[in-house]
């Protein structure tokens, strides 16, 4: 709980930004350590001026930070730091992750399988049969179901979730406390029973927006595949199937009428082949492989389960890469050098990792 307080104080520091964050822990070691280090020392640190120095030095943002972790307790609201196990795995990878999340839910947020469905807020007939449709037929593969709670496909797809027991999470732009729009409360409710609610501002936040294009980075970010139901030409549907292109991730949209506005945006990504039409569950289970046993099933149950936290976090970044260099290894998974080294070496003599040249590491097959 120590570490969770200064995990949480440090993201309160005004202007550190995400980047900075992990730096700072990788270099110190620990949100904790960060605090105690000297400004000096701190001032060695890449990314870190004078006045970032001064602000980490400051005592009121542990202050603040008791009183978040205190108002989480009262509320059960988890705060996933992004060194915790239960932190995304597919989110935490990417440069712009965030460091900390708020979540209210039941459900893990690493699952085998998870996929985003998002589209306009001015969803037609067509859209909402289509995301019914679309949501009974993935019961067979119950996956986590991720979208904004927005109007609209967001909405209509977290419903139809609940309605057919499917695990389903909605990111928000708001903090957890605030939830926008608020005539959404009783669905987000049901949701918490099987999937929950999730945000990476703090209580209080109001939704501006500035903060649902960030927040579509986490939906496209913490899903294997991202679904547009429908869209037109501009809009947060888009932004979100562009985010999710940005991570090297699967996109499909549904296919629409060539006159209706709400389809155009569908009907170009499919054009511009930044998209694969989605023409049923079929479609979607033969282009993520869900049909096939993993190649990555290198490692039994048994002998995943004796791996350290940081282990498994190693294997599970080999897992889901081609060969890593030692480095990238390290700023993934914020494990100092001079610890990863030992870890890597630990794995490699258990027969699960192999070392390659030029300082690259993969899994044994």
């Amino acid at each position: 709980m120590q570490d969770k307080l200064f995990q949480v104080a440090l993201g309160l520091v005004p202007g550190i930004g995400h980047m900075n964050t992990r730096t700072l822990i990788s270099y110190a070691g620990s949100a904790e350590n960060v605090f105690e280090i000297s400004k000096g020392k701190l001032l060695q640190i890449p990314g870190i001026g004078e006045q970032t120095a001064i602000r980490i030095r400051e005592k009121k943002t542990v202050e603040l930070a008791e009183k978040i972790i205190l108002k989480a307790k009262q509320t059960n609201t988890q705060l996933l730091h992004y060194t915790d196990s239960a932190f995304p795995n597919r989110l935490k990878q990417l440069a712009d992750a965030p460091t900390l999340l708020y979540y209210r839910g039941n459900s893990t947020l690493n699952p085998e399988k998870s996929i985003a469905i998002v589209g306009t807020r001015k969803a037609t007939d067509y859209g909402k049969i289509a995301v019914d449709k679309l949501i009974d037929d993935l019961q067979s593969i119950q996956p986590l179901i991720v979208s904004g709670l927005a109007y609209g496909i967001d909405i209509a797809a977290h419903r139809r979730c609940v309605q057919q027991s499917i695990p389903t999470v909605g990111v928000m732009g708001s903090g957890i406390d605030i939830l926008y729009p608020a005539v959404h409360r009783s669905v987000a409710q049901k949701m918490m029973g099987n999937g929950g609610i999730l945000s990476e501002y703090t209580f209080g936040i109001h939704p501006e927006p500035m903060r649902f294009p960030a927040r579509n980075r986490i939906v496209a970010g913490m899903t294997d595949v991202t679904i547009v139901v429908e869209a037109a030409k501009e809009g947060g549907a888009l932004i979100t199937a562009e985010i999710a292109n940005s991570y090297n991730r699967e996109i499909m949209a549904l296919p629409g009428r060539t006159n209706d506005i709400y389809s155009e945006g569908c009907n170009h990504l499919i054009q511009q082949h930044k998209a694969h039409i989605y023409t049923g569950i079929e479609s979607l289970i033969k282009l993520m492989n869900w049909d096939k046993t993993s190649d990555n099933t290198v490692l039994s149950a048994s002998t995943y389960s004796d791996l350290t936290i940081e282990e498994k976090t190693v294997v599970n970044l080999l897992l889901q890469s081609e060969p890593i260099h030692i480095d990238e290894i390290s700023w993934k998974s914020q494990i100092p050098l001079s610890k990863l080294s030992s870890i890597l070496l630990t794995l490699e003599f258990s027969g699960i990792i192999k070392a390659l040249s030029g300082k690259k590491y993969t899994l044994k097959g």
